[in-house]
């Protein structure tokens, strides 16, 4: 099945910024994300493709291949992610078995290394800007200790193949031409166990659940990867083991928004406060600051708080706490309180129009366009 289109698969447009991106992403991943939906198989995939089109345009080289050649450019088969390949590559991948050498078709084949592994980090808002550190729970296969990683039993060894003589291909002629293929007798490995080790039956790696402590930078955020050298699956016959990338993933905050290294909440503010200015509590992270509200101040004004964002995990430079006020009617009021009110109310809008210039405002335009569109 052929895959969809990355903007697609994130649902923005391919002229998206990187805001928008990391906001789709973050937005989607909550969504989808498995440990949410534990008996939803359909989920786990489409988090896993909502990941892979978010590594890619997260990514302004890979983005920049993606955009000229699609999935062609960054298919990890032909060196995915850092562009698209020359036609020589092309030709050399096409021709070079067929011929018999030359390029990288003619390349002996050797223990493949062993594969990287993934690992899906779910943090809280907190965790994710102190930093924090983590016992984690891979199963991957890991070398034979019996063995040490041969496949043969202890004592004995492997012994080259006689069929490829240790190239681990063969070729197979038809008249002009020479298919090389991987030898049917060693299945490429070049090698022959005649004796396997009765713990990992000859493979040389077997399926182990190793417990890991992860530490997590301060500052870190939903899309960023923190590799672990050498935590992935061993390689086959002794080769170099893969690696294990952590995937964060951060929850949703009751109270606070993040948008890069800044933070962002709503403040409610009395009438009067708003009115009169004052000084109000707002949360942080690290506790409650006093702000001091202006006189005057209406709905949607925003505050700054310099330094109370989030440290970045890249410099040492900190956001702010952007506080939005919402201005809160009261409720429930009682019938002296609505007496009072409706004297304020009447002493307000009065004829004086310096009480209320958003409103007067407002409302001269208003009368403005309906005269314009009936003259």
């Amino acid at each position: 099945m052929s895959k969809r289109d990355y903007y697609e698969v994130l649902g923005v447009a391919k002229s998206a910024t990187d805001r928008e991106l990391k906001k789709a992403y973050k937005r989607l991943a909550m969504k989808f994300h498995p440990d949410r939906n534990p008996d939803d198989e359909s989920a786990a995939e489409k988090f896993k493709e909502l990941q892979e089109a978010y590594d890619i345009l997260s990514d302004d080289n890979k983005r920049a291949a993606y955009d000229q050649y699609g999935h062609a450019g960054v298919d990890p088969s032909r060196g995915g992610g850092g562009g698209a390949q020359d036609f020589g590559d092309i030709f050399g991948d096409m021709f070079g078995d067929i011929f018999g050498g030359g390029g990288r078709g003619g390349r002996q084949r050797g223990p493949a290394r062993g594969a990287d592994l993934r690992y899906n980090m779910e943090l809280t808002l907190e965790e994710a800007v102190k930093g924090v550190t983590k016992d984690i729970q891979v199963p991957s296969l890991q070398s034979c200790d019996e063995c040490n990683g041969s496949g043969a039993k202890k004592g004995t060894s492997a012994t080259t193949c006689g069929t490829c003589h240790g190239q681990g291909q063969v070729q197979m002629r038809q008249g002009f031409f020479a298919v090389q293929q991987a030898c049917p007798t060693c299945r490429g490995s070049g090698k022959i166990i005649k004796d396997p080790c009765r713990k990992c039956h000859g493979e040389g790696r077997y399926e182990k659940t190793k417990t890991l402590s992860v530490k997590i930078p301060a500052g870190v955020d939903t899309g960023d990867r923190i590799r672990l050298s050498g935590e992935g699956e061993a390689g086959e016959a002794g080769a170099p083991k893969g690696d294990l990338y952590v995937q964060v993933q951060v929850r949703d905050h009751k109270i606070f928004e993040r948008d890069g290294n800044n933070l962002y909440c709503e403040v409610p503010v009395t009438f009067a406060d708003a009115a009169l200015g004052g000084e109000i509590e707002v949360p942080t992270l690290d506790g409650k600051v006093k702000l001091k509200v202006s006189a005057e101040t209406q709905t949607g004004r925003m505050y700054r708080l310099r330094g109370k964002g989030v440290k970045s995990v890249r410099s040492n430079t900190t956001g702010d706490l952007m506080c939005k006020v919402v201005i809160e009617t009261p409720v429930k009021l009682t019938e002296h309180q609505r007496k009072l009110l409706k004297e304020f109310d009447a002493a307000v809008n009065g004829s004086s129009r310096e009480h209320k210039p958003k409103a007067d405002g407002f409302f001269d335009g208003v009368k403005k366009f309906f005269n314009d569109l009936n003259s």
